[in-house]
């Protein structure tokens, strides 16, 4: 029995920083990624009375292994109201320059919805978006991001 807790306690041991590490997504410094301090709107359009607010940051530091160079976020708002809507589902499709696709789920950060990408090649990507709102608004935008 004192053997099994000491193999438990010492999986714990070792897993906790991974699990904090994992959590700690939506804290971690994207540059300092608050939606009104940084970085420029790389697209804006209103979409079923939705406004939305596309914003394309690079990691200024990558961790190691990491393949994304790119924090892409987005930021609802009730057109009419302003109001910030931070519940719902959103898929973004990206094709390179090279036709490669990507395609991600973006998850839900303090007042917007966010992934990371890889748009390590020089030329114009295709920005694909889906989305549906927990208020029932659905709609989709999509525009062209150019890196140089």
């Amino acid at each position: 029995m004192n053997k099994f807790i000491v193999l438990v306690a010492a999986a714990l041991a070792f897993s906790a920083p991974l699990a904090a590490q994992a959590m700690d997504h939506e804290h971690m410094d994207h540059g300092s990624h608050g939606m009104a301090d940084h970085g420029n709107v790389a697209h804006e359009e209103v979409v079923s009375g939705v406004k939305a607010t596309f914003k394309i940051i690079p990691w200024k530091e990558r961790q190691p292994g990491m393949m994304e160079t790119h924090h892409v976020m987005v930021e609802f708002k009730d057109a009419k109201t302003g109001q910030p809507l931070t519940q719902g589902q959103v898929l973004v499709k990206i094709q390179a320059p090279d036709k490669s696709i990507q395609t991600k789920e973006l998850m839900g950060m303090q007042n917007h919805f966010g992934a990371d990408f890889d748009l390590s090649q020089k030329g114009k990507y295709g920005i694909m978006s889906k989305f549906k709102l927990k208020d029932g608004k659905e709609g989709s935008a999509k525009f062209w991001y150019p890196v140089k």
